[in-house]
């Protein structure tokens, strides 16, 4: 799920993600795996909206195609998105003017139609006579006569059209449509409505079109181009995607028009959610991999538990939110966020203030207010100039937003005001490693090693840059070395299982998994880090497609953090490779609730809208969903 989507950058397993900046995402994209194991099964992979279609014989998945990894840098991803959007707009021009032509045929009879339709047939002069015709006449004449009349009449209407004398057209189809209800006359009668911008007729023509011939391809097109322009977007897409299933995905006009109305409809939606949001903190393991991607330091002093403090004071709330952090635990998180509020209204907090507004700016940005958070750290700063945590959290913000310059500037300061301060570094390497800038990630990396070598996630973060660079090599050697100095620290076996899950060696990563798991039932009873039973899930799933085993360890990750996103998430891939399609949309609107941003809620709900199109689809072109399910082997341009 990605973060565009659920992102909390410079957490410690952002990883292997670089076009998220998840901070509970695992080290391995969660679709990427999928779409891995998909290719192995020989399954057809079709990409709708920066979403793929796996069809397979158990099910359809859906996952983000843009998180997949490639050798590319930054700015040839770059030159590529350019390039797609200057293909995308030509092509959207193109297919809207191809919608508006008429067609130049009469639809053939008979179980034959579909493969006659290519076929020119000979038409009659559209100077000749036509048949004075209205609803009381047209029963005078026989079927042979309305037949040859539909055929003088559509090419007229044709020419009239040609002409743009669009009202001509639309009596002369009308009258074509009288002596023979011909899919084609109704959809060309639409084309004439497309050009005069009358949204709704075009819908009731196209309709009645389709209701003739329930596949007619560019009927389809035409109905869910008029949906999209009275923003009608879930019908349109409806639409669009069976329109593609026809075609087979080989159109790429038709599987960008799905693309384009799959985040039409989940922004729309999410504007809603998010209007109506009520902010709150992330998940416990969110939070938790959140602030350790900061080295532990010592409470300022003053603020030690054997302080003398009211509790009802400035300082002592401060302290009590500290100490409620330490718990790692959802109710601690928001013991600490109450905390941090109240200890600032109080007030009195003298040398700690700048730390306060530190403490509060950072729940506040955990909790998706952005704006707030962001005074809040303004104010430290301006208060401690010196505290450069302060800067680091400004500069996750810029880059969460976009604005690389803002996080750039803002490393740039806290290094003038303290320049071996190991925090620094890494942060500043998490944003050359999101931009994909591996050799300057590595540097800052090392850089962050040299000036403190015991933070394990230094380490971590260099063998997975190292591992996305190609140096497979080294980067085993780094973790090799990382087991050896943090061997009870259970993030180190995590990540290890999940490059050697990278690299299919599913036993060995299924040992370290579970070693991770052991330890984080020994060390953090109260606050385990589900991500190890998420990654074990997900080998089995790989390895043998041991769906229950699975959904059990998914299960039981859900009852320790029932608001962990990624484990939300995998629950919906795997109900969803099984077939289980309404349980998998719950999951993936369970996803879109717990996302942070707006771009979190539509990307989580890009999935949730695939599915719910699947259904419908299922629904109501029964004959399409067989199809689809067939498709194992069919090839196409929208494959990535």
């Amino acid at each position: 799920m990605s973060a565009e989507t659920i992102s909390a950058p410079f957490a410690p397993n952002t990883a292997l993600h670089t076009s998220s900046l998840s901070s509970q995402s695992s080290l391995l994209p969660l679709w990427n795996r999928l779409s891995s194991w998909a290719s192995d099964n020989k399954a057809t992979v079709y990409t709708i909206a920066g979403v793929a279609i796996i069809a397979t014989g158990a099910g359809i998945v859906y996952y983000r195609s843009d998180s997949r990894t490639g050798g590319a840098s930054g700015a040839e991803a770059d030159a590529k998105k350019k390039a797609s959007k200057k293909e995308r707009r030509k092509a959207k021009k193109d297919k809207e003017k191809d919608e508006a032509q008429p067609e130049s045929k009469v639809e053939p009879e008979g179980d034959q139609q579909e493969a006659k339709r290519n076929v020119p047939t000979v038409e009659t002069d559209p100077s000749e006579d036509l048949p004075q015709l209205d609803p009381s006449t047209v029963d005078s004449f026989s079927d042979q006569e309305r037949k040859g009349f539909a055929t003088k009449l559509k090419v007229a209407g044709n020419k009239a059209y040609g002409d743009k004398s669009y009202n001509e057209a639309i009596d002369l189809y009308g009258k074509a449509i009288l002596c023979k209800p011909d899919p084609i006359f109704y959809s060309n009668r639409a084309a004439c409505y497309n050009a005069l911008g009358n949204w709704d007729k075009v819908v009731e023509d196209t309709t009645a079109a389709i209701a003739l011939d329930n596949e007619y391809v560019k009927a389809l097109n035409r109905r869910a181009n008029a949906y999209e322009h009275l923003e009608k977007y879930s019908e349109a897409l409806l639409d669009a995607t069976a329109s593609c299933i026809i075609d087979g995905f080989r159109n790429e006009q038709s599987v960008q028009s799905v693309e384009r109305l799959l985040k039409k409809v989940a922004e729309a939606k999410g504007k809603a959610i998010l209007d109506g949001k009520q902010k709150r903190l992330p998940s416990p393991t969110f939070v938790t991999n959140y602030l350790q991607s900061f080295r532990p330091r010592p409470r300022p002093a003053g603020l030690e538990e054997t302080a003398d403090l009211n509790e009802d004071s400035g300082k002592g709330q401060l302290r009590a939110g500290l100490a409620a952090m330490e718990k790692k635990t959802g109710d601690g998180y928001d013991a600490a966020s109450t905390a941090f509020d109240k200890a600032l209204e109080l007030g009195d907090l003298d040398e700690h203030e700048a730390f306060a507004y530190n403490m509060r700016g950072t729940f506040t940005y955990l909790r998706g207010e952005h704006a707030d958070a962001l005074m809040d750290l303004d104010k430290s700063v301006e208060l401690q100039p010196s505290l450069t945590q302060s800067y680091i959290k400004r500069a996750s913000m810029h880059l969460e937003v976009g604005n690389r310059e803002g996080a750039a500037a803002d490393f740039e300061k806290a290094m003038e005001h303290k320049q071996d301060d190991p925090d620094i570094y890494y942060h500043r390497a998490q944003l050359h490693f999101i931009l994909a800038e591996f050799g300057d990630a590595a540097k800052d990396y090392q850089r962050s090693i040299d000036l403190d070598q015991d933070f394990i996630f230094s380490h971590i973060q260099l063998g997975v840059t190292q591992y996305k660079m190609g140096t497979i090599a080294s980067s085993m050697a780094t973790f090799r070395r990382t087991m050896k100095k943090f061997d009870k620290m259970p993030d180190v076996y995590n990540y290890y299982g999940e490059l050697l899950l990278d690299q299919q060696k599913y036993s060995e990563a299924i040992e370290k998994f579970e070693t991770a798991i052991e330890m984080e039932k020994q060390t953090k009873p109260l606050g385990m880090n589900v991500l190890p039973l998420v990654n074990k899930a997900l080998a089995l799933f790989q390895w043998k497609q041991d769906f229950q085993e699975a959904e059990k360890l998914l299960q039981k990750a859900l009852i320790i953090d029932p608001e962990c996103d990624i484990a939300v998430a995998t629950m919906a891939q795997l109900l969803l490779q099984q077939g289980k399609v309404t349980e998998a949309l719950k999951y993936f609107e369970r996803a879109a609730e717990l996302s942070r941003t707006e771009g979190e809620i539509v990307n989580a709900l890009s999935y949730a809208e695939a599915t719910r199109t699947q259904l419908e689809v299922q629904e109501k072109y029964p004959q399409l969903a067989n199809r689809l399910q067939g498709m194992g082997g069919l090839p196409g341009p929208g494959m990535r």
